[in-house]
């Protein structure tokens, strides 16, 4: 079975294949996901336009993160849907910072130049606050993330509050999005409202 794994391979002395990777060969090259109620580890990766982002600046905001690969099914079913669009679109407009990372390294599948990356993100009308290139995969075992679109929401006060799964539909059929129950919509809601987070970890999938 193959799946979008991130290509988090980037700081190994070996040359990988332009191939998909088996499961458990790409996921054992990924630790373990921080662990929810702990401060999330922070970071310093560049745009597409080369401006240094860290995630510490964003501290007293409600901060997104989503793992992205636009050559994974389950990414263009929630970008050809529109659902990740929208939910973007909703958590920006309350204050929220949604920022989309690419952890596909030079020479894996996945991997775009910035002017390539903004293709796509053009084409699919994205509505992230920034993207941000993270092309050694520090950052993406930082946060094991294995999966992509794997999601993660921050607290105003850097504490991990939800990591897992967009949806609780695991397949890459857009329809299905329609009777989905968003994990990452309820848990924005409730951190909004000042409320823990009732689900706060699920099992991400892609």
């Amino acid at each position: 079975m193959y799946s979008c794994i991130t290509r988090i391979f980037m700081g190994l002395a070996v040359s990988l294949p332009m191939v998909m990777l088996p499961t458990m060969a790409a996921a054992d090259m990924v630790g373990d996901k921080p662990p929810v109620g702990k401060p999330a580890p922070d970071f310093t990766l560049p745009d597409l336009d080369g401006k240094k982002i860290e995630l510490s600046q964003y501290r007293k905001k409600i901060v997104v993160l989503e793992w992205f690969a636009d050559d994974c099914p389950y990414v263009k079913k929630h970008y050809n849907s529109q659902n990740m669009q929208e939910l973007q679109k909703y958590a920006v407009g309350k204050g929220v910072k949604w920022l989309s990372i690419c952890s596909s390294g030079v020479g894996n599948p996945g991997f775009h130049s910035s002017a390539e990356q903004k293709r796509p993100l053009k084409d699919w009308q994205a509505n992230m606050s920034d993207f941000l290139v993270d092309y050694d995969g520090k950052v993406g075992r930082a946060y094991g993330s294995k999966n992509t679109p794997t999601m993660y929401a921050i607290g105003k006060d850097g504490t991990l509050l939800y990591e897992g799964a967009i949806d609780d539909k695991p397949d890459p059929f857009p329809d299905s999005v329609k009777g989905a129950h968003n994990y990452v919509r309820a848990a924005l809601d409730e951190a909004l409202a000042g409320k823990a987070v009732s689900e706060p970890v699920t099992k991400a999938y892609g």
